[in-house]
């Protein structure tokens, strides 16, 4: 795969090289593995739509949805060889890439509601964990919302030992490994483009997801069931090639940021009604039982899941999961 990769640099590399004089316009490729009718996907647009009019057209962003140049695994490496030059992957990605600290964002209730959220996003908590990314040679310039995940299957799921033994799509986190164990069920990591095919041939039973990325990959044609449960947040960080970045003219840089920052406030914004209108328009559909948690239920789940924090705690870092209890005004031991 890295010489696939490089080879791709290469050829990018080559199709900047014009006519003496000629000033070709700064391609930004931006690279993610949603559908563009997601809140990630409308905000990759807008960001394109606000680059190249803050910039005057010296920046052209060729937004690339649904995987359509790398899967998970793969587009952070990606960037990282410069093949493309952003991204918005999950908050997950970054454990695999060493800075565990992000997977802190996967714990089970660690955030109550979306004001706890924004605290810890555009507060010193936030900015501290993107400055981490600097190392692996990645600039993080924002967070982007998606949502509070549900869990699906083709069975009812309304309490802990519905889960036993079914086998749950996850993304690649340690976190997340330890969650479904939790609740009795075997974690398989696939990337987020092979998750239809594997529900729809019973490779895995079931997965976790906010609303809208359920309906926009048609999930819920080959889930029977699914639970608000609200148990755990997907969010993105928009991230982009730390050499790239910072050798832009400081003018482009600036009105790429601002570009970026509105483009953030945007995808923020819609999010919520995004999530609201896929779990409407699956309940239209009628393919997928929808349930809600009684609050006895939800009492069983965070009890189940409570000792996924401590295992973690060493792994996360527990200072810093207490600067997130204490940010979403929980209460910490």
């Amino acid at each position: 795969m890295k010489k696939i990769i490089l080879a791709a640099v290469s050829v990018a590399a080559l199709a900047l090289i014009g006519p003496a004089g000629a000033q070709s316009p700064i391609v930004i490729k931006f690279s993610h593995v949603v559908a563009p009718e997601t809140p990630k996907g409308k905000g990759a647009e807008k960001f394109k739509e606000l680059a190249e009019k803050y910039t005057n057209g010296k920046v052209k962003v060729e937004v690339y949805p649904n995987s359509q140049l790398y899967k998970d695994k793969e587009e952070v490496e990606a960037l990282q060889l410069g093949a493309v030059q952003m991204l918005a992957p999950s908050l997950a990605k970054f454990g695999p890439l060493g800075v565990k600290e992000f997977e802190v964002f996967d714990l089970p209730y660690i955030m109550p509601d979306k004001a706890a959220l924004k605290r810890i996003t555009n507060g010193p908590v936030g900015k501290s964990l993107l400055d981490k990314l600097d190392v692996k040679g990645i600039k993080g310039l924002a967070y982007w919302d998606n949502g509070f995940k549900i869990m699906s299957a083709n069975k009812p799921l309304h309490t802990p030992a519905d889960f036993q033994g079914l086998k749950m799509r996850i993304q690649s986190s340690k976190v997340l490994e330890s969650e479904m164990r939790a609740l009795g069920a075997i974690p398989q990591v696939l990337a987020f483009s092979e998750v239809y095919q594997a529900l729809q041939t019973g490779v895995v039973d079931g997965t976790e997801n906010p609303p809208s990325n359920m309906y926009t990959q048609k999930m819920h044609e080959v889930q029977k069931h699914a639970t608000l449960s609200n148990h755990g947040y997907l969010g993105y960080a928009v991230i982009v090639n730390k050499k790239f970045w910072d050798d832009l003219p400081a003018d482009v840089r600036s009105q790429l940021e601002k570009a970026m920052n509105e483009a953030t406030v945007y995808a923020n914004d819609i999010a919520q009604k995004e999530n609201d209108d896929a779990l409407e328009a699956m309940k239209k559909a009628g393919k997928t039982t929808f349930y809600t948690l009684t609050p006895a239920e939800l009492a069983e789940w965070k009890k189940a899941l409570a000792p996924v924090t401590e295992e973690m705690s060493s792994r996360v870092g527990k200072d810093l999961i207490e600067a997130f209890q204490k940010e979403a005004n929980l209460k910490t031991n």
